[in-house]
């Protein structure tokens, strides 16, 4: 089984409950209201609607996939293009989420692999990924023997025992452990050299959306266990072959339509109570409302709030709290650029960025994107996208607006590829969001769960507490696999599988080294 999921022979098989294969067995078909239609959503309609459940999606926004979902518009010349909220990549460890994507793309084939993705800080040094085996320790070890940003003073004054969680995470043990440190504060404690720091963690922990003095160091740690030293699958992903509606999202769309479900966009949810013929009482804001005999709210943390806010019903005090404590992390930009020439060839499809703040990112659609590769066939331009996470304050220098940072990551993008200083911008779009989850020092601990108070209201989303080493999107579809099973085996009917990156650190000696951390003699 594990060679269908992944390469790893370590992948761990979390077995769902047993059952009945549908509902077909009972006096009365579920009804089940999905609130949400990011992945985590469409994920647990999926899950229901393959076991005969009957199923209604509604998404407030008119496209569905949430903060990985696309839709289009037109340019000045009335010229058609894709957009979405920017790059995203669909590392070979994200099983689950990989799994959703095969319901209707089998070997994956609106996935295509980027074969490098070099990293670069402010005094031009320059990391790679590509070429370093897949197999920890030694990807770590030849990682760091290749960096310029290691040098051999540097790895010997590292605090081996204290960095010893980095290397034997456990969930959820390790948010016992660090949760109440912050990420910065943690790799200043073990002696990780500044600039590796740069480069080998703070590009990655902003990918979290937060600096690293905002981030928990337990996040840290199972971030660096699920994408490094935990997983053999390697750190290179994949990215979609086209814009995320039509690639992914609407043929998914298609199928859940063939297993019955409905979808309907644009629907906002104002409000959920428990009655009515069935459990709950779903309004909408058209002035509708649906019963169901179970709910996954799979919205965003401001959304999840202001929901739980109007419906007084739902869950006790203290689930209401832990949801109401909830937070965002701070706003990130996402700046396409339609450019009038190409950037030079040897560009790569994306660039990571450490010590450049405000810029995290620059990706080259056309290096991969079928419709910005059209529109650079056409017009012998470029598509260029630049990201800046956390995007305020004393985290990028002083900048407090968008302006203010979209001015900043455009001088950086000149002065990193200094052939595009002298493009004429075709076209521009600017987004500013502020709607993921921030992972923040303790946090942990009072995370609301997937399950609930009520034994047929569930959640799901990649802000939702669940003690598996998943992050970021594929988070969003584990807790979505999670809820779908939780509500099926009160119907006595089979869930899904799930599959995860090894549980625990792989390592038996620094294992025993973290023991002797926490437990010194």
């Amino acid at each position: 089984m594990n060679g269908a999921v992944g390469s790893d022979r370590r992948i761990a098989h979390h077995a769902a409950s047993r059952g009945a294969p549908d509902t077909g067995h009972l006096p009365q078909r579920p009804r089940v209201v999905v609130v949400g239609a990011g992945i985590a959503g469409l994920t647990a309609a999926t899950a229901l609607a393959e076991r005969s459940v009957e199923v209604e999606v509604l998404e407030r926004e008119a496209h569905l996939g949430g903060r990985v979902g696309g839709w289009h518009e037109r340019l000045d010349d009335g010229t058609g293009i894709a957009m979405n909220r920017g790059f995203h990549a669909f590392f070979r460890q994200y099983y689950n989420l990989r799994r959703l994507l095969r319901r209707t793309d089998p070997d994956l084939q609106r996935l295509t692999a980027v074969d490098d993705y070099p990293l670069i800080d402010g005094e031009g040094r320059r990391d790679t990924f590509r070429g370093i085996p897949n197999t920890p320790p030694w990807n770590a070890l030849v990682f760091a023997l290749r960096s310029p940003t290691f040098r051999l003073q540097d790895l010997v004054r590292i605090d081996v025992r204290a960095a010893a969680p980095l290397a034997t995470v456990s969930v959820p043990e390790i948010y016992d452990r660090l949760d109440d440190v912050d990420a910065q504060t943690f790799l200043q404690r073990i002696r990780f050299p500044e600039a590796a720091n740069h480069l080998a963690f703070e590009v990655f922990s902003r990918s979290f959306f937060a600096p690293p003095a905002g981030m928990s160091a337990a996040e840290l740690a199972t971030m660096f266990h699920i994408y490094f030293l935990g997983s053999a699958e390697g750190l290179l992903f994949d990215v979609a072959t086209g814009n995320f509606d039509t690639t992914l999202w609407e043929p998914l769309g298609r199928y859940l339509a063939g297993h019955g479900a409905r979808i309907r966009t644009s629907t906002a949810v104002t409000g959920v109570e428990l009655g009515g013929t069935r459990t709950f009482r779903v309004h909408d804001g058209t002035g509708g409302s649906i019963d169901a005999d179970g709910l996954v709210l799979a919205l965003d943390v401001a959304g999840l709030r202001a929901l739980v806010d109007a419906s007084p019903d739902l869950g006790d005090p203290g689930w209401r709290s832990r949801v109401d404590r909830l937070r965002s992390a701070p706003p990130f930009l996402v700046q396409r650029l339609w450019l009038d020439r190409p950037v030079a060839a040897d560009r790569p499809a994306f660039l990571g960025t450490g010590g450049l703040r405000p810029l995290d990112n620059v990706s080259v659609l056309d290096r991969y994107e079928e419709e910005a590769r059209a529109w650079t066939r056409r017009t012998g331009g470029s598509v260029v996208e630049l990201h800046a996470y956390a995007a305020t304050g004393d985290a990028v220098g002083g900048a407090h607006s968008p302006d203010d940072v979209r001015a900043q990551v455009l001088a950086r993008l000149h002065a990193i590829y200094p052939e595009t200083a002298a493009a004429r911008v075709v076209e521009e779009r600017t987004l500013w969001r502020q709607d993921c989850p921030l992972f923040g020092v303790g946090d942990f601990a009072r995370r609301p769960t997937v399950r609930t108070p009520h034994e047929r209201l569930m959640l799901a989303g990649d802000g939702i507490r669940i003690d598996l080493p998943v992050a970021l999107m594929e988070r969003a579809a584990t807790t979505g696999w999670h809820a779908a099973n939780s509500l099926l085996a009160q119907w006595g009917v089979a869930g899904h599988d799930l599959y995860t990156v090894p549980t625990q650190g792989r390592s038996p000696v620094l294992r025993r080294l973290a023991a002797l951390e926490r437990h010194p003699a």
